[in-house]
C-alpha cells in the first residue's frame, strides 16, 4: 500500500519540487527537467496535497516560496545531503583499481587533453571506467547536487551556484580570453581596450554558455556596449570555421587560440584590462577521499607534471575543418 511518505519522498517529486524551487518559473523548470508544463503543475500539487499546505505562491507573475515551501526546501536538501553522505562512505570503502567515474565537462571547454589523459588512465587501468559527459552549467550543478557525477571540468568563478558550502575545487590552469580580428590597425597590439573591439560583428557562444556570460560581465564592468552578435554556436570548432570563413571577430580561451593559431585566421590579443578566469575540477566535499576518485587525481596531477596543459592540449588536439 501507497503511504504519504511514498508520495512525498519519490525521487522524481523532489527533483520536480527543487527544480521548480531553483528557477521559480513553471516554464523554464519544465523545459530543464523535459516535461512539460501541465506535467509539473499536477507533479507540485500532489506534493501539496501531500503535505497538506501549499508551498508556492504568486504575486502577478512571480512565483515566491510559501512558509511550507521553505520548510520543504531544507527538508529535500537534509535528505539528498544524508544521500549523498552515504554514498560517499560506502565508495570510500571502494577498490582505488575498480569501479565508476563519472565526469562531467562544461560544454564549451576544449577537451583534448582530457581525452589524452584519459586514454593513457584506461591502459594503466583497465578496471576503472570513466564515463566522460559534455554539460551545460546548469545539467553540471544539477548532476552535482544529486551525486550524479563524481567531478565537474568547469571553468570559475561562477555565479550559477549561490551556495559553495558542499563544494571544493581543484585549479587546472589559469586562462584567459584573447580577442581575435581581422584588423590590420591592431594587428600588432600587445592588449586591446574593450572600446576597441566593437567596431565589427561577432561570432559567439550562445547568451546561457559561461564564456558569453562571463565576457558580457567584463564589457558591463568597462561601461561598454556589447558588440553585434551575428552567430552562435556551441562549439569552438564552429566557433573557429566561421570566423575564417566570414571575416567576423571573436573571443577564445588562450589555451585553445594556442593550441590551433596556426589554423585559426585571425590576429589575436589580449584584452586590457585581462578577461581572467581558471579552468578547475569541482567536486563535492569528501569525494577526492574516494580512493579511485583520488587516485585518478593524482595521475592528472603527474600527467601535467610532465607536460603542461597547454602542451597537451597542442599533442591531443583534433585538427579544424578548413
Amino acid at each position: 500500500m501507497k503511504t504519504k511518505q511514498d508520495s512525498i519522498f519519490s525521487s522524481k517529486t523532489l527533483s520536480y519540487f527543487l527544480q521548480l524551487a531553483e528557477t521559480m518559473n513553471y516554464t523554464q523548470a519544465a523545459q530543464l527537467l523535459g516535461i512539460t508544463q501541465p506535467a509539473l503543475t499536477q507533479q507540485i500539487k500532489k506534493l501539496e496535497r501531500a503535505v497538506g499546505a501549499p508551498l508556492f505562491y504568486s504575486v502577478g507573475k512571480k512565483l515566491h516560496l510559501s512558509d511550507a515551501g521553505r520548510t520543504m526546501l531544507a527538508a529535500t536538501h537534509d535528505i539528498y545531503d544524508t544521500l549523498n553522505q552515504a554514498t560517499d562512505e560506502i565508495q570510500q570503502a571502494s577498490n582505488a583499481n575498480s569501479g565508476t567515474i563519472k565526469i562531467g565537462l562544461l560544454a564549451s571547454i576544449e577537451d583534448s587533453a582530457f581525452t589524452g589523459f584519459i586514454s593513457d588512465y584506461y591502459l594503466k587501468n583497465q578496471d576503472v571506467e570513466v564515463v566522460f559527459l559534455n554539460m551545460t552549467r546548469h545539467e553540471i550543478w544539477e548532476h552535482l547536487e544529486n551525486n550524479q557525477i563524481d567531478l565537474a571540468v568547469m571553468y570559475l568563478p561562477d555565479d550559477t551556484i549561490k551556495n559553495w558550502k558542499p563544494y571544493e575545487s581543484r585549479k587546472i590552469v589559469d586562462e584567459q580570453l584573447l580577442f581575435l580580428h581581422h584588423s590590420d590597425k591592431l594587428a600588432n597590439r600587445k592588449r586591446v581596450h574593450f572600446r576597441d573591439t566593437v567596431a565589427q560583428p561577432w561570432v559567439t557562444y550562445p547568451e546561457n554558455y559561461f564564456l558569453s556570460h562571463f565576457l558580457k560581465e567584463a564589457y558591463k564592468n568597462q561601461m561598454v556596449d556589447y558588440p553585434e552578435v551575428v552567430a552562435q554556436f556551441t562549439t569552438l570548432y564552429q566557433i573557429t570555421q566561421f570566423l575564417n570563413r566570414t571575416g567576423v571577430n571573436t573571443a577564445l580561451p588562450n589555451s585553445f587560440y594556442q593550441a590551433h593559431q596556426e589554423q585559426i585566421h585571425a590576429h589575436a590579443v589580449a584584452f586590457e584590462p585581462a578577461v581572467s578566469f581558471e579552468l578547475a575540477f569541482v567536486f563535492r566535499k569528501g569525494k577526492d577521499q574516494i580512493p579511485r576518485i583520488s587516485q585518478f587525481l593524482s595521475a592528472f596531477d603527474t600527467y601535467l607534471s610532465e607536460e603542461d596543459y597547454l602542451s597537451r592540449v597542442a599533442d591531443n588536439r583534433v585538427k579544424l575543418n578548413e
